[in-house]
């Protein structure tokens, strides 16, 4: 099978409460203006790029109960994470973990590490 931009990310599984981040060029601006400036990229202590992939969120702990009529394989649940694919993340590189996939540097970032997202979608 041939990876293509539409498959390319189905084998990744992202886990828990992780993003995966693609960054942004450095003169990348949203329609709406939205783009860090030059003097902050220097720093390296904030970045921007665009989310890719989201884990399933944070775990809800099961109650450890000894219950013999209940199913053994019960189903972890989840709350959601805020990031959605196809936002744009602004986040702290000191919490980001990079990557290289298929020859593109990506970040794995824990949403605790986004500062602020910004989505395009009507109002």
């Amino acid at each position: 099978m041939r990876l293509t931009t539409d498959n390319k990310f189905k084998k990744l599984i992202v886990i828990g409460d992780r993003v995966l981040i693609r960054p942004a060029k450095p003169n990348e601006r949203t329609e709406t203006g939205l783009y860090l400036p030059p003097g902050v990229g220097e720093r390296e202590k904030v970045q921007q790029g665009y989310v890719i992939k989201t884990g399933p969120g944070y775990a809800i702990p099961l109650p450890v109960e000894d219950e013999s009529w209940k199913s053994s394989e019960e189903q972890v649940k989840y709350v959601p994470l805020q990031a959605k694919e196809g936002d744009l993340a602004i986040f702290l590189l000191s919490g980001a973990t990079e990557v290289l996939y298929e020859n593109e540097k990506y970040y794995i970032v824990p949403q605790s590490a986004i500062l602020m997202l910004e989505r395009e979608e009507e109002i």
